[in-house]
């Protein structure tokens, strides 16, 4: 699959991150999330976090968009957004950069306050397949 050059409508990308907050399960944060990405082919991926009681095992809803977008059929992330609690534009987390990262890589438009973002902005540095390529290639005699 390639990366497709139209515009993302991003209305559309956030009304259905909305849409997603709404189904958020936060009984304990009461912070709902929901966020939504286009993949590659251009199909609209998402997720809304899911919490649980034991508090470490929760999914971010980012976590909930990786996995339907390989659930229907994989490819890579080119465009993200993500909703708050209010509805309003919530910028992921580190931990869910890094995730995003793995399936979008640097070149990922990540929406923000200002206009949308290259994910390489937001994640400078990042680690990833090539930096446990190079370590091997280190390791071996």
């Amino acid at each position: 699959m390639t990366r497709t050059a139209v515009e993302p409508d991003w209305e559309r990308l956030r009304a259905h991150a909305r849409e997603l907050l709404g189904r958020a399960y936060a009984p304990y944060s009461g912070f709902p999330v929901g966020a939504a990405a286009y993949a590659d082919d251009g199909r609209m991926v998402g997720g809304c976090n899911v919490e649980n009681a034991a508090y470490g095992v929760g999914l971010c809803a980012e976590c909930g968009l990786v996995s339907q977008l390989f659930a229907t059929g994989g490819g890579r992330l080119t465009a993200f957004t993500c909703a708050g609690p209010s509805g309003d534009l919530l910028m992921p987390c580190g931990r869910c950069r890094q995730l995003l990262w793995e399936h979008g890589g640097p070149e990922l438009l990540v929406d923000a306050e200002g206009g949308p973002r290259r994910l390489a902005e937001l994640l400078p540095a990042a680690f990833d397949a090539g930096d446990l390529d190079a370590r091997k290639n280190r390791e071996r005699p």
